[in-house]
């Protein structure tokens, strides 16, 4: 098992769904069946505060996985699909991407850092994606924002009920960019996911090299033409 996997195995099924449905809740206010039916048109900047875009994608995305449930635990593939169509718009990939490679970053090729960001992302999707399958909008509650409309910077305060009853402390942190805020981390029980994965990578860089952790993270990945993941058992 490589550390990657051990690291996967050490994270509960409550905190692998809180860290899908960050991903997905950052997704945008796209209607989630529209953008699975058609091809989207050009999208101009998002103007949505950050607690109007995590709240208007947390209705979105958990009125489809309600309605649509058993067709989704199904095919993981139309999971993935749907929460990769909605995902990159409003999530800084390639700003988080930098945090966890850290000093890597700066030394790596264009090349590398292109396939790290889209190789990472897609292998979050396919290690996490099936966990969302547990949230209903019940579980979810955004609580009151206490930024100020002039921030770059903000933090959308969210909780997750565990099937116990017991709340957990799921934070959203977002910048404001060109194109409107993005979020590129979550925060979950005080854990920062960009942290977390950033000493996780380092570990494996150092043993491995960055070319060998891109090529398993693409391996990890990646999606056949059927819709079977591969390497999934």
């Amino acid at each position: 098992m490589n550390a990657s996997n051990v690291t996967s195995a050490r994270r509960p099924a409550m905190v692998r769904g809180a860290l899908s449905l960050a991903f997905a809740l950052t997704a945008g206010t796209l209607s989630l069946v529209a953008a699975a039916q058609a091809p989207a048109p050009a999208t101009a900047p998002n103007t949505l505060g950050p607690e109007q875009l995590v709240e208007n994608s947390a209705k979105r995305m958990l009125t489809e996985l309600d309605a649509n449930r058993p067709m989704y635990a199904k095919d993981p593939a139309k999971l993935d699909s749907l929460v990769a169509t909605v995902l990159l718009p409003n999530f800084d990939s390639e700003y988080s991407a930098r945090l966890v490679l850290g000093q890597t970053w700066r030394t790596a090729s264009p090349e590398q850092q292109k396939r790290f960001v889209d190789a990472f992302y897609h292998s979050l999707l396919r290690n996490y994606g099936a966990a969302l399958l547990n949230f209903t909008a019940d579980r979810f509650v955004i609580l009151p924002y206490k930024g100020d409309p002039g921030d770059t910077t903000a933090t959308v305060r969210t909780e997750v009920k565990r099937s116990t009853g017991e709340k957990v402390p799921v934070n959203f942190s977002l910048r404001k960019t060109d194109a409107g805020w993005k979020a590129w981390d979550v925060v979950i029980e005080g854990i920062s996911y960009v942290k977390s994965f950033r000493t996780d990578f380092a570990a494996e860089i150092q043993q491995k090299g960055l070319d060998e952790v891109i090529n398993r993270l693409e391996a990890d990945g990646k999606v056949r033409a059927n819709g079977i993941v591969s390497g999934s058992n």
